[in-house]
């Protein structure tokens, strides 16, 4: 039967040393990334979601970069025709392929931020800017970019640093009303006004959706047929609910926005001490009377 071979006996004069580790390894512990690759994600990381002044910069020129797209969207019918409007179209496609990218590139779980459900719509905006004569009838889903900025709270950091963030929650009523507006226009002046191409045919959609949304009805233009009915009803009933939220929002009593370190509740009383939701003692920073 054989023996077990004996384990080497250490040598008392002989110091002990470590394995080096992987370069990958320790690249990874002390931070600093083995790439300019690796560097450069980190960077555009900290550019969309940073607190520096650099990043403010840049957040502050993206968020004016997608406002001024916002309303060539809306203006969308009353460009089109012109001899520019190609040009504008593919120009803007460049732009919010660029922003795709930049976001997935910066992403740690790509796959995750890929499943987004306003990273699908961003999909679609791109497709109606890359086909503009073949997906036409959908080019007014293009203003919902307003309600995806909304969502990703791009919006409402300049309210957050500036002290304002009580007034966060009306103002997304407002553009959630707003969005809604601009989405029913240009649906109204695609499927029913499409002859009045222009300037008049817009205003007309904008016309006939307002006093929808606000019950007024004049009469004095309306859609023709049973789809016409059935897309005034449906203004009608969203258009009453999102004036409704914005009236809540404006009337309802001052919250303040502060996140209890037990429950995760975000939105207290200025005078709360406590949590309402689990009873967690808070600490809401105050400037005194």
């Amino acid at each position: 039967m054989p023996k077990p071979s004996a384990q080497p006996a250490l040598d008392p004069a002989r110091p002990l040393t470590a394995r080096p580790a992987k370069r990958g390894l320790v690249s990874h512990v002390r931070g600093h990334p083995r790439s300019g690759l690796a560097r450069a994600q980190v960077h555009l990381r900290k550019l969309y979601h940073g607190h520096s002044p650099e990043a403010l910069r840049f957040q502050m020129a993206a968020l004016t970069v997608d406002l001024s797209i916002i309303a060539l969207f809306i203006l969308t019918p009353v460009l089109r025709g012109t001899e520019w409007f190609l040009a504008v179209d593919y120009t803007v496609a460049a732009i919010l392929a660029l922003d795709m990218g930049a976001r997935l590139f910066a992403a740690r779980e790509k796959r995750r931020w890929l499943k987004q459900p306003i990273v699908f719509l961003d999909v679609a905006i791109l497709l109606t800017l890359l086909f503009p004569e073949q997906l036409w009838s959908l080019s007014f889903l293009r203003v919902l970019r307003l309600w995806s900025l909304s969502q990703t709270g791009i919006l409402w950091r300049p309210l957050r640093r500036n002290g304002h963030g009580h007034i966060e929650h009306t103002a997304r009523a407002v553009v959630n009303l707003l969005t809604f507006l601009f989405l029913a226009t240009g649906f109204v002046y695609t499927f029913f006004f499409s002859e009045g191409a222009g300037l008049t045919g817009y205003v007309d959609a904008l016309y006939f959706t307002v006093t929808s949304v606000t019950t007024t009805g004049y009469g004095d233009i309306t859609l023709p047929g049973p789809w016409g009915k059935l897309t005034a009803i449906v203004i009608m009933i969203i258009g009453i609910t999102l004036f409704v939220r914005l009236a809540q929002a404006i009337f309802r009593p001052e919250k303040v926005y502060f996140t209890c370190p037990k429950c995760a509740l975000t939105q207290h009383d200025p005078d709360a001490v406590h949590c309402k939701h689990c009873g967690e003692v808070l600490a809401i920073p105050d400037e005194g009377a």
